[in-house]
């Protein structure tokens, strides 16, 4: 524990001789909650673009057709052999 107080650049207080368990994971404590509760809404963030991101290329495709309709020719039989336009 004493090495990872000192690897954190952790001082004791004021009229103690070493970092106390209690006052280090108070700090600690804090620290976690609040990247945790930064993790959350970063996260939300992320997932709300990817989100419109989805929706845009849902209408884009959308936009396009299937299929594609060609103009009728007149090369069929119908039309060479009786003359039908």
């Amino acid at each position: 524990f004493l090495e990872t107080a000192a690897y954190f650049c952790m001082k004791p207080k004021m009229g103690e001789k070493e970092v106390s368990p209690h006052s280090f994971f108070s700090i600690w404590h804090e620290f976690s909650s609040d990247f945790k509760d930064f993790w959350k809404k970063e996260n939300k963030l992320i997932l709300q673009e990817r989100v419109k991101e989805a929706e845009e290329v849902c209408r884009q495709k959308k936009g396009k057709s299937l299929y594609n309709i060609r103009p009728k020719h007149d090369s069929g039989i119908v039309s060479k052999n009786w003359g039908y336009t």
